[in-house]
């Protein structure tokens, strides 16, 4: 149990007070703030986004919560019947809403191409991409492409997908002169990994996983990913700003794999936990407010900047980290 401890420790170094008991921060919002009240007043029509994994959980409330603010949604989802029941369910509550549904598996480099393909057959702009999606916990097992699943979900297909859209929300800051947003999901479980960090030599190694730990890789993974894409964006000069954060403790079925457990958890730990919400207002809040033009590279709970581990801190490892996943991807023969 040691991984709840160091978990509760994150909790405790990033401001357990604020998290009990609701208090704004900041940026005027805190731990009790809702997608809806993040975004009050925002007009984001005109804008288009995607939002992986968004026909369930925090992807759907985060994607209802910016159709109904105006934007054109594009939910990718493995599972086309439950992103269109996602998609009917926001036009249920909002008859104006523009929201598609295309299919994406992050777990097959195959499919995260196929999926750019037909987004850029749609011929539309693209000013906010949410890595929203992601397995948890899951027992060892390798993808089609023989990668660890959680490395291969959580990181490599959003890494892969981010890549393949850069040039694309390039040319839409470019032509339209509105900042393009990048937000990677990730979360406090970050900080309780593998003894390196990322276990570079041994991310397919059946031997030495971890469910918890291999977790916590992919998810110090999306941080470095975001923080060396915002590094080598500002190098550039682009209008895109790119961002991690961490939703919060939410029961959704990305817990399919220990619910059981984390029932007990949350039984014990009740006060720490938010409602779906709750947990999407952070991913709205970077995505969409304001307030935080030209912020990019930051780590963000409760709608608020907090530093993260000393890992997701490191340069050096965001860097090879990065070379690792364009390695990994090109080894990956395309069909």
């Amino acid at each position: 149990m040691l991984w709840i401890l160091k978990y509760f420790f994150e909790i405790v170094r990033t401001g357990i007070f604020l998290l009990v008991t609701g208090c704004r921060g900041p940026s005027g919002f805190g731990s009790a703030s809702t997608a809806e009240e993040v975004t009050e007043g925002i007009d984001a029509s005109g804008l288009t986004v995607i939002v992986t994994g968004g026909a369930s959980g925090l992807g759907l409330e985060t994607a209802r919560v910016l159709a109904l603010r105006g934007a054109h949604v594009i939910i990718a989802a493995r599972n086309l019947r439950a992103a269109e029941d996602a998609k009917n369910s926001i036009l249920e509550q909002c008859r104006t809403a523009n929201v598609d549904v295309l299919k994406l598996d992050l777990c097959s480099i195959q499919s995260v191409r196929s999926f750019v393909e037909s987004f850029k057959a749609l011929d539309l702009p693209l000013n906010i991409l949410i890595n929203n999606a992601g397995v948890m916990f899951c027992p060892f097992q390798l993808s089609e492409d023989g990668i660890e699943a959680q490395f291969a979900t959580n990181h490599i297909g959003h890494f892969l997908l981010t890549e393949l859209l850069l040039d694309k929300m390039k040319y839409t800051a470019r032509v339209t002169g509105i900042e393009g947003r990048i937000v990677n999901l990730s979360s406090l479980a970050h900080a309780h990994t593998y003894k390196n960090g990322i276990e570079f030599d041994k991310i397919n190694d059946q031997r030495s996983y971890e469910d918890k730990k291999a977790y916590g890789q992919s998810k110090l993974a999306n941080i470095l990913h975001a923080n060396e894409l915002s590094r080598r964006l500002k190098e550039e000069g682009a209008n895109i700003t790119a961002n991690s954060v961490h939703p919060g403790l939410i029961m959704t079925d990305l817990m399919r794999h220990s619910v059981t457990l984390m029932k007990i958890l949350k039984g014990i730990t009740y006060f720490l936990w938010k409602n779906v919400p709750q947990g999407a207002a952070t991913s709205c809040y970077v995505a969409l407010h304001p307030s935080l033009k030209g912020v990019s590279g930051k780590y963000f709970s409760d709608c608020n900047v907090v530093e993260p581990c000393a890992f997701a801190r490191d340069v050096k490892l965001g860097k090879q980290l990065w070379d690792f996943s364009n390695k990994m991807i090109k080894a990956v023969p395309s069909i």
